[in-house]
């Protein structure tokens, strides 16, 4: 452990939060019990009271206490907590001030004590002065030693301190599981609601946007074979302009299909990934072994890890082959992307992976990367399949 140096600002702020923390604690604890007398009272100064430590931690520690959100009321442990912690605090509050401040006052007499008599300050005045050199000496070295032990101590005692205002201040662990419990079924909602609007973008666009370009495209298409008497610049107008359909509906295609194909709602995984893999400009070993169908979610996750990876393989990969296996064990939908490319991958090195490490981490999903220098590049991914 690193030793604070007492020179150091670190050092100084522990010592003010302790020293500033006895009055603030006194005042705030007499407060309490004098609101005992008015419950009512009491209920709407806790808060309050409560916002004045917590902002004491934050000044001095640099620590955030996460408030309480239950309502302030006679049935909430929380309100109870806090209102030991208000009573309990001039204890604490004392003992630490006391022991910080005997260290850093014994420091400044033992370290000031070689001074003649006449210039030592008053409180400090030794009978001795300069005619005893060993007791001197002992008082400087004990002087010294609480020098450098009185950052420590104050470190420790505001420590203390923090370590109480937590427990006492902070939600309990019970309101900590029901708020990560309900962050989580939000963040599944939101998830849910996310994969939903891609499905809806994919229909309306197959259905709308999609429909106008084939019917765009069929009718250049035509004028192009039947209008031949019409000037060569017509002409190479027309073509051209059937040309940018058909390149317009092909990217209009493929990112639909990238958005959330149609095929995997209506006939899984399995088919959904056949057409990827058969897209690919290499050959690509497909198995897919699914006793029954994860959540919509989780497959569409499970759709872009492979078509992703596939799409990095044949920019970055140099591969001759891949292989993609899914298959799934109970609980769990395990994917596995294998290439006898280049290697070199990293899940810093671009958005791709990035991108591929969050959406994993999105449904608490785990990826695994190996690809050395050379190749192969192995990237292997658990889903939680419910």
């Amino acid at each position: 452990m690193k030793v604070p140096r007492p020179w150091s600002a670190r050092a100084w702020l522990h010592t003010a939060h302790v020293m500033i923390g006895l009055p603030v604690a006194v005042l705030l604890g007499g407060l309490t019990l004098v609101l005992a007398v008015w419950p009512p009272l009491l209920m709407r100064s806790v808060p309050r009271f409560t916002g004045v430590q917590r902002s004491r931690f934050e000044a001095f520690l640099d620590a955030h206490i996460p408030p309480v959100r239950s309502p302030s009321s006679w049935r909430s442990p929380a309100t109870w907590r806090q209102i030991g912690y208000h009573l309990l605090s001039p204890f604490v509050g004392f003992a630490a001030a006391f022991l910080v401040a005997v260290a850093w006052g014994g420091a400044i007499v033992g370290l000031l004590s070689f001074l003649p008599r006449t210039l030592q300050p008053p409180p400090m005045e030794f009978e001795f002065g300069l005619r005893d050199g060993k007791v001197v000496a002992v008082f400087m070295v004990i002087g010294f030693a609480l020098l450098l032990l009185a950052p420590v101590l104050a470190r420790g005692m505001a420590a203390l301190d923090l370590s109480v205002a937590r427990t006492l201040l902070g939600p309990s662990r019970s309101e900590l599981g029901q708020r990560i419990e309900t962050l989580t079924e939000s963040r599944a909602g939101v998830i849910d609601a996310a994969d939903a609007e891609r499905r809806r973008i994919e229909r309306d666009l197959h259905d709308g946007a999609q429909q106008r370009l084939v019917s765009l495209a069929m009718n250049l298409g035509l004028a192009r074979a039947t209008l031949t008497d019409l000037p060569e610049p017509a002409r190479e107008a027309i073509a051209q302009a059937h040309e940018e359909a058909k390149q317009a509906l092909k990217e209009l295609r493929d990112f639909v299909r990238g958005l959330h194909p149609a095929v995997l709602n209506d006939q899984g995984l399995d088919a959904a990934l056949s057409g990827v893999a058969a897209r690919a400009p290499f050959p690509v070993k497909l198995h897919v072994d699914l006793e029954r169908r994860a959540t919509p979610t989780i497959e569409a996750v499970a759709f872009f890890i492979v078509s992703e990876a596939l799409t990095n393989i044949a920019k970055h990969a140099a591969a001759t082959k891949a292989e993609v296996g899914v298959r799934r064990e109970r609980d769990r939908l395990h994917v596995l992307v294998y290439d006898d490319g280049c290697g070199g991958a990293r899940l810093d090195g671009g958005t791709g992976l990035r991108g591929l490490a969050q959406r994993i981490h999105s449904v608490d999903g785990t990826l695994r990367l190996s690809s050395p220098l050379g190749g192969p590049t192995t990237i292997e991914v658990e889903l939680p399949c419910e």
